[in-house]
């Protein structure tokens, strides 16, 4: 077995040379200015991290040099509009995971006062029954596992069960991907238009400038000559 220890710890200095002297060439060219992105600030904590020395107390930070492979979302413009797309949709998540929140709190509630009397086995308290619940959101071995030894005491627990998958399973957790969705087309929308915009600013100039060169050459030929005219009568003679 060939032992490889030696190059990758090489491919990963190399790496780190790499992104360090990108960083500082940014910092030459912009400037200050290099910091009002987002992704340049996040560049530099990551390399920041991957350069700090070997210590106890550093350990834990520098496990987090691994986040360098991040640095291709950065690079890259396809991932760099998914990540744009998440981040839109994060304030209509938070309230998605409120509401979803207080449907496990309330289905924990109901299930722990239904079912928690005389199921001893399953010990149904809120924070079991929450998760519980979790589980069978995730449709993960709910009915054999859950469901169907709670119906052999509760037949009618289906008429729990059922409706609380239909609005966690098929209704809440979808809105994530609607949302994400919306947050994509929105940000490829914005992205369209000021791509047109700047095509429109470009056209524009250029018929400014078309424009000034035909007003300058038009005033160029209405200019009346110097020379002095012929007078009509010798021109008779």
């Amino acid at each position: 077995m060939v032992y490889v220890g030696p190059a990758v710890i090489l491919l990963d200095n190399l790496c780190l040379s790499i992104f360090v002297v990108e960083l500082a060439l940014k910092l030459f060219a912009f400037g200050p200015r290099l910091f009002r992105s987002g992704w340049n600030v996040f560049d530099l904590v990551v390399v920041s991290i991957a350069m700090l020395p070997q210590s106890a107390a550093s350990s834990v930070l520098r496990a987090l040099r691994l986040m360098r492979v991040f640095r291709v979302v950065s690079v890259s413009p396809t991932l760099r509009k998914v990540v744009d797309g998440l981040i839109r949709a994060l304030p209509g998540m938070g309230s998605v995971i409120l509401l979803l929140c207080m449907l496990f709190y309330v289905g924990a509630v109901m299930a722990t006062n239904l079912f928690g009397a005389t199921l001893d086995e399953w010990s149904f308290t809120i924070d079991k029954s929450a998760y519980f619940l979790f589980e069978i959101m995730t449709l993960e071995s709910w009915s054999m596992g859950i469901v169907r030894p709670v119906m052999e005491e509760y037949p009618y627990a289906w008429a729990f069960f059922v409706p609380f998958i239909m609005m966690t399973t098929f209704a809440t957790v979808n809105l994530f991907v609607g949302l994400v969705v919306n947050s994509l087309q929105e940000a490829a929308s914005e992205e369209g238009s000021k791509e047109r915009d700047a095509f429109r600013d470009e056209v524009l100039d250029r018929l400014k400038s078309i424009e000034g060169s035909l007003a300058a050459a038009r005033d160029q030929t209405l200019v009346p000559d110097d020379s002095p005219a012929t007078p009509l009568c010798s021109m008779q003679r």
